[in-house]
């Protein structure tokens, strides 16, 4: 199974820790169905503006999973509606791609993760639908160890 041209099911729903933890990953037919619309709107467009593979480092997490390393209880990974993203085949960098998705493509929330002014570590891009996307830009910062975010547009 597929969830676009370019993610694999299993691709998707990977996870080491859910693997090392016994912890079952397997989203519903709503959460596929999510995963499908944001690759078919995200991850799909990028990919053919980048010219090759991108590497994706999270989609869906289940509850369970996303309990067990630490996410938002909010996060809309549960819900299918969140892939993390990241340039390691030296395509185009991750700030090269979070602009391109800011400048061209209807998203919810995308967030530079961590990194530098210059370069986040990865990329983290949410898509909800049409009409209740934000096209909100954070960053992430770690600030006395929590993980902080800053409103850089919305």
């Amino acid at each position: 199974m597929k969830i676009s041209n370019h993610i694999t099911y299993p691709e998707a729903i990977h996870s080491n820790t859910a693997k090392r933890k016994g912890i079952d990953n397997t989203p519903n037919e709503a959460q596929v169905e999510a995963m499908r619309l944001l690759a078919e709107k995200i991850f799909e467009p990028l990919r053919e503006w980048v010219g090759g593979p991108i590497k994706v480092n999270s989609f869906f997490r289940s509850e369970a999973l996303n309990e067990a390393i630490g996410g938002s209880v909010t996060s809309q990974h549960c819900k299918g509606q969140a892939i993390d993203i990241d340039d390691v085949y030296g395509r185009k960098s991750n700030a090269e791609m979070y602009n391109w998705i800011k400048d061209n493509l209807d998203f919810d929330q995308m967030i530079w993760e961590f990194g530098t002014d210059m370069q986040p570590n990865w990329v983290h891009v949410s898509y909800v639908s049409e009409d209740k996307n934000r096209n909100k830009c954070l960053k992430a910062y770690k600030e006395h160890g929590k993980t902080k975010y800053k409103v850089i547009s919305s």
